[in-house]
């Protein structure tokens, strides 16, 4: 290949843009990236960049005199892929030829419908986002958090660190039931009472009150929850329109074998918008954790430069972390299939144990509360362990 195209920008690109180099590719390298930015890292944004401990600088993800002989495109979105031509088209009218490409385009947060233009109003996915959120905590005042899931749990402690009156409104009645399942859902949900924090459950919202500007989150019982900021965290989409009559197959995502390897050759996709094979559970899944994103461009690379002279491996069962209320929350795997799960050590009350969820009697995920030694230790276990 004489030259490979990255598109995006973030810690998926990054990771892929320097597996290429690291496997001997030494063509030439172009990264497409829609925001301004050079790559930076992205679980602060929620914790310490928004509680402002770290300036931007820190979010850097490039080391200090880091150079990948790369073309860096940015503040450019992908408008197509044409493959007769082999070329990325860019809004701006400029198409980027390659023979290879790595989509690593990723996800952008859901936002509630009818809320543009609305001042007061917040999603949180990119750092130009972090900063409009970071200058209106400043401010103080009432939160609301509509999602109970890992982002709003981590915006809610944030705020409640900086002072804020905080609520956090789900839909569902029982908040991370989907990655973590029911009972261990509950218990760590738990950490917004434990700190005077209000959770609303089971309750949808109806729509926002205010109108130049947010004073109130309308839920679908009637009730209006006074508010001066809100946030959105109801999940991201995968940022997958550009693909479309393209050739490349979408289903949430970029469908992936379990190396990343599209249905268009030389094409493989990486992060949060690539819905790889689970070859454990026979299904696709999208991974949206910076584990993943670090790992698994070194595996697509290398089936991008061999494409199937290599037989893919076993993606690591995906990996996770919270940091919420002054508490560490790690998981590892799937809960989705275990047929129970078992506290095997400390105490739930305590916040600080961890529990092994079993399928058939074998461990499949793990998840751990402030006992960061023992966690390692049982995610080391999990990945030859899970049948």
């Amino acid at each position: 290949m004489r030259t490979v195209a990255v598109v995006g920008a973030s810690l998926a690109g990054l990771s892929a843009a320097r597996s290429l180099r690291s496997q001997g590719y030494d063509g030439r390298l172009v990264v497409i990236g829609d925001e301004p930015h050079r790559p930076y890292d992205r679980p602060p944004l929620s914790k310490e960049f928004l509680a402002g401990a770290v300036a931007e600088a820190d979010l850097a993800l490039e080391t200090d005199g880091e150079d990948l002989q790369a073309e860096w495109l940015l503040g450019a979105r992908a408008a197509g892929l044409d493959r007769m031509d082999r070329a990325i088209r860019l809004t701006d009218g400029r198409q980027v030829r390659a023979d290879g490409v790595v989509i690593a385009t990723g996800a952008a947060a859901r936002t509630l419908p009818g809320t543009d233009g609305l001042a007061g109003v917040h999603v949180l996915r990119t750092l130009d986002d972090a900063r409009g959120l970071r200058d209106a905590l400043a401010l103080g005042g009432r939160l609301v958090v509509i999602g109970g899931g890992f982002v709003g749990a981590e915006v809610a402690s944030t705020a409640y660190a900086l002072g804020l009156d905080v609520t956090v409104v789900e839909a569902a009645p029982t908040p991370l039931a989907g990655p973590l399942g029911e009972a261990m859902g509950g218990i760590v949900s738990a950490l917004h009472a434990d700190h005077g924090v209000r959770l609303l459950c089971g309750v949808g919202v109806k729509g926002l009150g205010g109108e130049r500007r947010v004073d109130a989150v309308l839920l679908e019982d009637g009730r209006s929850i006074p508010a001066d900021i809100v946030v959105v965290g109801v999940g991201a989409r995968p940022n997958v329109e550009w693909l479309e009559g393209s050739g490349v197959a979408l289903d949430n995502g970029v469908t992936c074998g379990a190396d990343g390897r599209t249905s268009l050759a030389g094409v493989v996709a990486v992060g949060d918008c690539a819905s790889w094979y689970d070859p454990r559970a026979g299904v696709h899944r999208r991974v949206e954790h910076w584990t993943g994103a670090l790992e698994r461009p070194a595996a697509a690379v290398a089936a991008l430069l061999s494409w199937g002279a290599v037989e893919p491996g076993v993606p690591r069962p995906p990996y996770f972390w919270s940091d919420q209320y002054g508490v560490k929350i790690q998981f590892a795997g799937h809960a989705a299939g275990a047929d129970t799960v078992t506290v095997v050590e400390g105490v739930t009350d305590d916040r600080s144990f961890l529990a092994v969820y079993r399928r058939a009697g074998h461990p499949v995920a793990v998840l751990g509360m402030n006992q960061p030694r023992l966690f390692t230790r049982w995610r080391k276990q999990l990945s030859v362990a899970t049948p």
